[in-house]
């Protein structure tokens, strides 16, 4: 038996499901526990071995006036405890940015560190701030292995100091088992129905989408739905204002539904009511990046939806183009107009594609064949 530590700030975003799958489908002998400073979506991310930080009344005021010091001593003084209390051979850190943090919580204790990357904190956190670089690369002399969701990944953590050694390619994991493979079809006399679904982000490219979607008005009627919303920093309320220009100078206005921020078993039921998933990310103005690939391409290609997204960072180990899915080129609404056009144009290719697409998932992106692989690693770590 192996006992592991799983920390991360918030348990659980309803967009950061994938880190819930990671820990729900491990294997027995892996016994996992969670530490989190808040609990958020309980009903949907329960798990057994979960603890929260403890609110303190005595402390709370300060926090708020912008002691973040003192929050983050406390938290790892709370992460340490538990560490210690279920005898942990192992913690577990979700994005750089946490394992960095992490780091204080394990002096003089005899534990591994395993840290995963996911995007933000692989290219944004160290063009934004330049000290990133020098931390990173002291926690990976640290660090005992460091995963990536991807090759692509791979190489940019190991080019901001990582030695190869330690690296590993970790695809993350949907719950193929509980995603009905349902072929979509089309016929030329139905409205094409869009499904679009991120967090309103620069490098989630919405607005090249609906600009593609934009040019296709007048040829086909379209029923577009885009889940999602503005995250509370600045940043993302900015892209949402763009999002809702684009809509309408596009003249999509009677076309799109704005459904907002959905729990994952909304996202998977409006998938079933759509054609096809439409998914161009870019990298941003400020370095941010999916430094993997969006987890909803996962679930998509599994449920049996074509799809349209772009050449960038991971997303080309999940969808092949022209074989499980087609990428244009980042930025090109010619290039995402072209590749719509043509799904719409040859719907008798959709079968092979789809059913290619069905195969890759079950094969590399499932979620308990991927969580034996992650306990294969700790095994490795724990030796």
């Amino acid at each position: 038996m192996i006992t592991v530590v799983h920390k991360h700030d918030i348990w659980l975003p309803p967009q950061q499901n994938w880190i819930y799958h990671q820990v729900k489908y491990l294997p027995a002998d892996v016994e996992a526990h969670v530490v989190c400073r808040r609990i958020e979506n309980a009903d949907q991310y329960g798990l057994d071995r979960l603890h929260c930080q403890p609110i303190s009344t005595r402390w709370a005021p300060l926090e708020r006036f912008g002691l973040g010091a003192l929050r983050r001593r406390r938290e790892q003084a709370f992460l340490r405890r538990v560490i210690g209390q279920v005898r942990a051979d192992l913690l577990h850190s979700h994005f750089g940015y946490e394992a960095w943090r992490n780091r204080r919580a394990l002096a003089d204790q005899s534990i591994r560190h395993v840290v995963t990357f996911y995007g933000v904190d692989v290219n944004h956190y160290p063009q934004r701030d330049p000290r990133w670089r020098d931390r990173y690369r002291r926690m990976f002399a640290d660090l005992d292995a460091v995963l990536c969701e991807g090759p692509f990944m791979a190489r940019c953590v190991e080019r901001l100091g990582c030695p190869a050694a330690k690296l590993h390619v970790q695809h993350l994991g949907v719950p193929i088992d509980r995603i009905a493979y349902r072929p979509r079809r089309w016929r030329p006399n139905e409205p094409l129905r869009v499904l679009m679904a991120a967090s309103f982000r620069e490098k989630k490219g919405l607005c090249y989408g609906l600009e593609a979607l934009g040019r296709l008005r007048a040829d086909v009627p379209l029923e577009i739905t885009i889940i999602g919303d503005a995250l509370p920093e600045q940043r993302s309320r900015r892209e949402k204002e763009k999002i809702l220009r684009t809509i309408g100078t596009c003249q999509l206005g009677r076309q799109v539904r704005l459904l907002g921020v959905q729990p994952y078993a909304v996202f998977l039921a409006e998938a079933y009511n759509h054609h096809l998933f439409l998914s161009p990310s870019v990298t941003a103005a400020d370095g941010d990046t999916e430094g993997g690939a969006p987890v909803s391409l996962i679930d998509m290609a599994a449920s049996g939806m074509p799809i349209v997204s772009t050449i960038h960072c991971d997303i080309p180990e999940v969808i092949q183009d022209g074989v499980t899915g087609f990428l244009a080129e980042q930025r090109s609404v010619d290039q995402l107009e072209g590749l719509l056009r043509r799904l719409i144009e040859r719907p008798d290719d959709w079968p092979a594609m789809l059913q290619a697409g069905r195969r890759r998932m079950e094969q590399q992106f499932d979620a308990a064949r991927q969580a034996l692989r992650l306990a294969q690693i700790y095994r490795q770590v724990v030796g």
